[in-house]
């Protein structure tokens, strides 16, 4: 082995920045290290673009040099503001983005490389064709589809499922003819029309993209979001592969690999297989005003503040379910007050955590961490059914569909089935809410009309403040 070769010290570093990645993914795993977790993958990455810069330079090819430099501080520029300035009701849509940009990225890296060698009249051999291929047509899907769900979820495309007859002919048309064009691109290396080929294969993978994420609606969100960083690794990998970086194959199988992982976990969550929820057409999007309570046929106790406080501050064990609303409402430092007002009373308070409450996967955790909640509160939904029956009161903050009865009792229901926190088992249950409007899945929720259950209407941040306001008075 030469070590007086400049290039094997690159690849050295190359392979320590490997290295932090995957330390850093098995950090993400825990909230307690996810910090550290993402600081390392910070390191990783820096490592890696210092020596792709160090290995320009000893090439020779200064002018990228420029490009590069210019590219990472306007990338940079841009995602520290983003960082500094988005809200955390607003990262599932930064998250989206970030998809997005990362699969158009990898898609036109591929067809960069590919267009050159073509340039160039090189040769290349079957892998690098397919790689090419592969990198593009998921890359497309994956920016396109990360628009579409960004749309959903910052509202100006509607979160409702967007249907039509024959939809899944003409998806599969679509898919047919991608496939077609990748054989043709792989398959004749000699071809005359690669260079239209390649541009038409990744405006149909952008077309694909877009048809398969409208008929998906706002409640299954957080698996497309998982799906869709998924896509973005494997776009990464292949690209990797066509550019000859064994860093850049690691960390895009990485990210895939688990986004995948992550896709599974969420179906599961839900009870439904990801095909069901690809092609199911299922929720509204939310934001309908319950039918049945309109007319009064099933009415609703409603709960003052001073009652609540003194249920709350009299109990032995209080239990936190977090959903969207509470995000909305930037209510969770709020929250945290009234927990600690209640811990001091000598209330036990925990958190209950459904896997797929809110828009992306762990955004509960990740509200609750930045308002300084402790991790060993914050328990997984299998870890706090059991404790239920025994806790004295409840209390959901924005959750709706994550909560609702009819999964486990209703056949009818179109969530029947899917794993729910058992909120209707405690003592008792209080709801904070805007109103009655439904959740993702555009139907009613039954513990509202509960006896157990009382209804606290208002904006959760003000709510939580007045509680523990009330909870101090006592």
């Amino acid at each position: 082995m030469d070590f007086s070769t400049p290039q094997l010290y690159i690849e050295i570093v190359y392979l320590l920045a490997a290295i932090t990645f995957i330390i850093s993914l098995r950090r993400l795993s825990n909230p307690a290290t996810a910090r550290t977790g993402n600081l390392t993958a910070a390191v990783g990455m820096s490592l890696a673009v210092l020596a792709t810069i160090a290995s320009i330079l000893i090439n020779g090819t200064d002018w990228h040099l420029g490009l590069i430099i210019v590219g990472a501080l306007i990338g940079g520029g841009i995602g520290w503001y983003l960082a500094r300035t988005v809200e955390m009701t607003a990262m599932p849509q930064m998250v989206a983005l970030f998809n997005g940009m990362g699969g158009g990225a990898a898609a036109l890296t591929s067809m960069s490389d590919f267009l050159d060698r073509l340039n160039a009249h090189a040769s290349y051999g079957y892998d690098f064709s397919t790689a090419t291929a592969l990198g593009v047509i998921i890359g497309s899907v994956s920016l396109s589809g990360s628009f579409i769900a960004l749309g959903k979820l910052q509202g100006f495309i509607p979160a409702r499922p967007v249907t039509y007859g024959g939809q899944q002919i003409v998806n599969a048309i679509v898919g047919i003819l991608i496939v077609l064009m990748a054989v043709y691109l792989i398959a004749f290396p000699a071809g005359d029309l690669h260079t239209t080929v390649l541009v038409l294969m990744s405006v149909l993978g952008l077309i694909l993209g877009v048809a398969i994420t409208m008929p998906i609606g706002g409640a299954d969100m957080p698996v497309v979001i998982s799906l869709l960083n998924s896509f973005t690794g494997m776009a990464a990998a292949f690209t990797g592969f066509v550019l000859g970086s064994n860093v850049l194959v690691i960390a895009g199988a990485l990210v895939g690999a688990s986004g995948m992982i992550l896709t599974q976990l969420m179906s599961k969550a839900m009870n439904r297989s990801l095909t069901n929820i690809l092609f199911g057409a299922f929720g509204t999007g939310g934001g309908t005003e319950s039918a049945v309570s309109a007319d009064g046929a099933r009415p609703v106790r409603e709960l003052t503040i001073e009652d609540a406080a003194t249920l709350l501050a009299y109990a032995n064990q209080v239990v936190v379910v977090p959903g969207y609303g509470m995000a909305v409402a930037r209510a969770q430092n709020a929250v945290q007050e009234l927990a600690k007002q209640l811990e001091s009373r000598g209330v036990t308070v925990k958190y209950g955590i459904h896997p797929v409450a809110g828009r992306m996967p762990g955004h509960m955790n990740v509200l609750l961490a930045e308002a300084d909640v402790p991790y060993n509160l914050l328990y997984e939904m299998e870890q706090i059914n059991p404790e239920l029956p025994q806790t004295d009161v409840v209390l959901v903050i924005g959750a709706n569909d994550v909560v609702n009865p009819a999964a486990r009792t209703d056949p009818k229901s179109p969530i029947y089935g899917m794993p729910i926190i058992e909120a209707d088992q405690a003592q008792n249950v209080i709801v904070m809410k805007r109103s009655m409007r439904s959740g993702f899945a555009g139907i009613d929720n039954d513990l509202f009309y509960e006896p157990k259950t009382s209804m606290l209407f208002g904006d959760a941040k003000e709510v939580a403040t007045a509680l523990t306001s009330a909870v101090k008075n006592l």
